[in-house]
């Protein structure tokens, strides 16, 4: 099993340098859409020092870097001329990453829809998923020659549904019809996407997770929220349908045939479970983000992370043994997995020993472990994320960074976490060159 890390382009590269304008640069402008009123302009600057984090990765000896390439900085307008400047930057990084071992694996949406494609309608618009398929077209034909690998798709239910259903992501549109059509079209870009890319080995990345009823009376609203979180995305590509919560789709007959067997390999995003139960004064958004579902609330328990989100490592083994009865014999990636905490404990030598973070790791690569000795094919790890970076809607208040990013300066400094890690995968080496299974 291949280890290693990811990011996503906005969180981490900053803007500038002919990138064009996105839907989150407009976001994060307005007034109390993110936490502590930040974009991501500069992020992590890791268009000028990804140098750098590619030195990291390598001290890491990660396997595998899993980052995203930014829509609006190969085609700054959307469609139409590719910016070769743009191109040539991720030139660049796939070169490092291959002269260092370490496997490139683009993602080729990660949430920065140009703000062009907005102002025509965006993802609700079918529209955009041509569009998509000519930029996919075209990262291809520049990085094809060396990379393999490639996702199209980061999390289309967080694009859709806290897109277009809650509102709390970019592009902060509160519309359930829209939600369901962005998600479609979503799936469409996927496969077209997919097929513009002869030869390659692509698939999608979703955002799945157990989901749990806190009381029997709450087994309807959960399996819509189950249907819509889970449900949408794996019935579309093992079966060509939507499950019943989504409303019908016949119109569309002939896309789903399209979305049907269209991942060669399937990415799993994986942090909580949901637990579904009573409504709270503050379970609108919850409520929002899964149109249908009725009236109920998301209740985590402890322990938690300082995103709120309950720590459950057997819900990752779950969710890896769905995907692999649901879509037999497509290899699984686990594309992001990591947890966010307060990083304020620090050794004598000023590295952030986040012990909390080591635990979480360590839990849920034993829960990956335990998936593939039951028969799931999981074929790598990747932990979210390298850097501590733009947390969207949160901004940068919180981290989930193995490497601390100072806010200041930008220097990095690898945590705890990080050097656990790399020792994770050197004795992950050892026990593969020896042939020791034990």
């Amino acid at each position: 099993m291949q280890i290693g890390a990811a990011t996503a382009a906005y969180q981490v590269e900053g803007a500038g340098d002919g990138r064009g304008p996105c839907i989150w640069d407009v976001f994060a402008a307005r007034p109390g859409a993110v936490l502590d009123g930040s974009d991501g302009a500069l992020a992590c600057d890791s268009f000028h020092r990804w140098p750098e984090d590619v030195a990291l990765l390598a001290e890491l000896g990660a396997d595998a870097y899993r980052f995203s390439v930014s829509w609006p900085r190969v085609q700054p307008a959307g469609s139409g001329a590719v910016a070769p400047a743009g191109l040539a930057y991720y030139d660049r990084l796939v070169d490092a990453l291959l002269e260092r071992g370490i496997t490139p694996m683009p993602t080729l949406y990660h949430w920065d829809l140009p703000q062009s494609l907005q102002d025509a309608g965006g993802w609700p618009e079918r529209d955009t998923a041509l569009r998509f398929a000519d930029y996919a077209a075209a990262v291809h034909g520049a990085l094809g020659d060396r990379v393999t690998r490639f996702a199209t798709m980061n999390e289309p239910w967080c694009s859709a549904f806290l897109g277009h259903g809650s509102g709390v992501h970019a592009p902060g549109v509160q519309d359930p019809a829209a939600a369901f059509r962005a998600a479609h079209h979503l799936l469409l870009g996927h496969a077209l996407g997919a097929r513009a890319m002869p030869g390659a080995d692509v698939g999608i990345v979703c955002n799945l997770y157990p989901v749990l009823p806190t009381a029997p009376e709450f087994a309807p609203q959960a399996r819509v929220v189950d249907e819509i979180q889970n449900g949408l995305w794996l019935d579309a590509l093992a079966h060509g349908r939507y499950p019943a919560a989504v409303p019908p789709a016949d119109e569309h007959a002939d896309d789903l045939a399209l979305v049907r067997g269209s991942a060669a390999w399937f990415g799993v995003n994986y942090y909580t479970a949901l637990r579904v139960g009573p409504a709270r004064p503050d379970s609108a958004p919850d409520q929002a983000s899964y149109p249908g579902a009725g009236e109920f609330g998301l209740h985590p328990r402890d322990p938690r992370t300082s995103m709120g989100w309950e720590v459950v490592p057997e819900g990752l083994e779950q969710v890896l043994g769905r995907v692999a009865r649901t879509l037999p014999g497509v290899p699984i990636w686990v594309t992001e997995n990591g947890a966010a905490y307060a990083d304020d404990v620090r050794s004598a030598d000023g590295t952030v020993d986040d012990r909390d973070r080591i635990a979480y790791l360590e839990g849920h690569l034993a829960a990956v472990e335990r998936a593939r000795a039951a028969g799931a094919p999981v074929a790598g790890y990747l932990a979210w994320t390298l850097l501590d970076n733009y947390e969207w809607a949160y901004g940068y208040t919180r981290t989930f960074g193995i490497v601390e990013v100072d806010r200041d300066t930008l220097d990095r400094r690898p945590k705890a976490s990080f050097r656990w890690l790399a020792g994770y995968l050197a004795r992950q080496r050892e026990v593969t060159s020896t042939g020791d299974t034990q």
